[in-house]
């Protein structure tokens, strides 16, 4: 079987701003270059995933079906510029849980991987927490970290790359290869 190399992407505060427990369609916005990246990325023979955790469900302020319909949009919006995404898996669970698919566990991208025939080692993790560039490395991608504020503690193992945004994760990537 021939592997594809995929990118992983966070959602809130990668994509789209994160407005903490997004559950209204409505208010999805998305971040400065992020269509632009993907084309790059994409033109590169890069497959997308979005893995995100979503406590939200547990604690019961973001609806399931809201979700789904956020997940929806965003794959409209995408499509509409000539991106796909090959899938959008979540972590429905508490922070406190440790769940073995919530990050920074790798079990969203394990399982992403395994479903569409993703080769890890040639792949990247991008997102705007230190869990996201931990799940990255537990499931064997290389990962870059999005701090356009140094508001994140940079934490061992240290990432690959600290950007501004995600189109600098793109040109970082390509550089790489």
């Amino acid at each position: 079987m021939n592997l594809k190399k995929a990118v992983f992407l966070d959602r809130d505060g990668t994509i789209i701003i994160d407005k903490v427990y997004l559950n209204d369609p409505n208010q999805i916005e998305y971040l400065p270059k992020v269509f632009e990246a993907l084309r790059l990325l994409r033109d590169h023979g890069f497959k997308f995933i979005i893995v995100t955790n979503q406590s939200g469900i547990a604690r019961g302020i973001v609806d399931i079906k809201n979700l789904d319909l956020i997940h929806e949009i965003i794959q409209r919006d995408f499509s509409s510029q000539g991106i796909d995404f090959a899938g959008f898996y979540y972590a429905p669970y508490s922070v406190e849980s440790n769940h073995h698919i919530r990050k920074p566990n790798p079990g969203m991208l394990l399982r992403a991987a395994k479903d569409h025939g993703i080769a890890l080692n040639h792949s990247w993790m991008i997102g705007d927490r230190m869990s996201d560039v931990e799940a990255g490395f537990r499931a064997g991608t290389r990962a870059i970290l999005l701090d356009p504020e140094t508001k994140n503690e940079i934490l061992e193992p240290a990432p690959d790359a600290v950007v501004q945004d995600l189109f600098s994760a793109a040109k970082f990537i390509l550089s790489q290869n």
